[in-house]
């Protein structure tokens, strides 16, 4: 039987996390073994999804940074806390990589996606200072349709104003609420601030419970 996960304190979420990489691979076949609850995070290219990880966990280098799009083109798994993972997933869009490159990725992407037994939620990064994005909804889209748990995380919210920054959540929401009756969690975050952190780590936490309790 699974030890539950010990509750999250608010003094606890200020502090930074245990997290270790692990692996980094091309395809399922070199993921560790699916025994743990596992997250993952994904957006478009250069939308602070590293920063966002660091933030997260309280270290400033355990996903590398870079202002180059396409940093990241493995699956990087990270172990938190030796209870749970989290997967750095390639950025899908624009990356500064070979086409050969560009054209795996959707493949390697969806197969994880859509065959990982314990990944329990994807959150999906969002540029808060942007618009909806025609490669943002696709990609919301294709997670609906396909009946996979995820979350909505919008990222750099310490750059625009408040008001712009509200008007692009609310874009967000009527367009999928002309298609879907009920819309998809939402979280707003700032590397920069810390802001959101708490509020992720909570998100996480239930999620782990439930796969500690219903394996």
């Amino acid at each position: 039987m699974k030890t539950p996960l010990p509750p999250v304190t608010i003094t606890e979420e200020r502090q930074p996390l245990r997290a270790r990489f692990v692996v980094s691979g091309s395809g399922l076949k070199h993921c560790p073994k699916p025994d743990k609850p596992e997250h993952a995070f994904i957006g478009r290219s250069n939308v602070g999804k590293s920063s966002l990880i660091n933030m997260l966990v309280g270290q400033k280098e355990l996903a590398r940074t870079s202002s180059q799009p396409g940093k990241t083109r493995l699956i990087n798994h990270f172990l938190v806390e030796e209870s749970w993972y989290l997967t750095d997933l390639p950025g899908y869009g624009y990356a500064r990589v070979s086409k050969t490159q560009r054209e795996q990725w959707p493949e390697m992407i969806r197969n994880y996606l859509l065959k990982r037994l314990n990944l329990l939620n994807t959150f999906v990064l969002l540029d808060a200072r942007l618009e909806p994005q025609a490669i943002d909804l696709a990609f919301i889209r294709w997670m609906g349709s396909s009946e996979l748990p995820f979350c909505l995380v919008f990222t750099k919210c310490d750059k625009p104003r408040q008001s712009d920054l509200m008007a692009n959540v609310n874009r967000y929401k009527s367009l999928l609420l002309e298609e879907w009756e009920e819309l998809p969690p939402m979280i707003l975050t700032s590397a920069v601030k810390g802001t959101g952190r708490e509020e992720l780590l909570r998100f996480i936490q239930e999620a782990n419970l439930v796969f500690t309790l219903h394996p």
